[in-house]
């Protein structure tokens, strides 16, 4: 079950657990996260009608989880699911997530920390001039890569600079891709316009519900102001205000329009991804509700 963010994909994932009984695997990068709740909009516990859920909260924000880390732990959950005859239904909207425990990931180089260090000073001296360099040594990866997304080109430009080739070469080389398994893949795909005030609404109601105070928290626990969860949408302005180089007012404005470019790209993303079933709504519609029960039930 994937699609933007806000499109209703935890409910949707309860309606088809509840009828097939299935568990839920979760296919998001910050829910791994303890402590990220509100700005992750993680279903509390007592909310998730007796479902059992895996791989949330399953990381201190110190660690480090990559897509191939998360193909690994999810085929093992996947594997311990359909062992007990149930259905693992995956819900999130990662899509990188997704595509590597389904389609798997080309050998490259592993994450090396000082490189990593090295070209985040450089792209804090002079914004934009990773992409720029990624350009220059990878031009076709660089035009899948938005210019702003400065995680997806740190790693390219990684794969390249440690790989000595293009990472377009690299990532083209065979896959580890899952097998044993039929997918059907549900994407939500919601109006524009309806989509862009629901993530109004969340957004408000996340700062209104302790964003905050959530942060601060978590920095009073001892958690660095520099875990990479505090580099996510939401957390990153909630972290100025505390800073007190945003006010709230800026941070909720900033923290919407963000969401709405990212979930942008959630679905352009999704919309090339194969044999993806359109589900044209929100995941909480009746009408939506009934077509992916349907689509499961006539996979199954």
């Amino acid at each position: 079950m994937s699609g933007p963010t806000a499109s209703g994909k935890s409910e949707l994932a309860l309606r088809i657990a509840e009828a097939f009984r299935g568990e839920i695997v979760n296919c998001d990068s910050l829910q791994v996260y303890r402590g990220f709740d509100i700005g992750t909009a993680k279903l509390p516990a007592a909310e998730r009608r007796g479902i059992q859920h895996h791989l949330i909260d399953v990381l201190t924000p110190e660690e480090v989880f990559t897509a191939g880390e998360f193909a690994r732990q999810a085929r093992c959950v996947i594997d311990e699911i359909t062992r007990r005859g149930n259905l693992p239904v995956l819900a999130g909207g990662t899509g990188f997530y997704l595509r590597s425990l389904i389609h798997g990931l080309a050998p490259g180089p592993q994450r090396d920390d000082e490189l990593r260090e090295r070209l985040a000073r450089r792209e804090h001296r002079r914004p934009g001039a990773l992409h720029r360099l990624l350009a220059r040594f990878d031009p076709p990866t660089a035009a899948r890569i938005h210019r702003n997304d400065v995680p997806k080109t740190m790693r390219a430009l990684e794969i390249c600079l440690l790989s000595r080739q293009p990472a377009s070469t690299v990532l083209a080389q065979d896959r580890n891709a899952r097998t044993g398994y039929r997918v059907l893949k549900l994407g939500l795909f919601p109006p524009r316009e309806a989509l862009h005030e629901r993530i109004e609404r969340r957004t408000q109601r996340m700062f209104e519900e302790g964003l905050v105070d959530e942060v601060k928290r978590l920095l009073s626990s001892g958690v660095s102001p520099d875990a990479k969860p505090f580099e996510s949408i939401g957390y990153r302005q909630a972290l100025l205000v505390v800073r007190g180089e945003m006010t709230l007012p800026q941070a909720i404005a900033d923290t919407a329009l963000r969401t709405r470019q990212y979930a942008k790209r959630q679905m352009t993303w999704f919309r090339r991804e194969p044999e993806i079933q359109v589900l044209d709504g929100f995941g909480d519609a009746p009408d939506v509700i009934d077509k992916a029960l349907e689509a499961v039930r006539t996979f199954a």
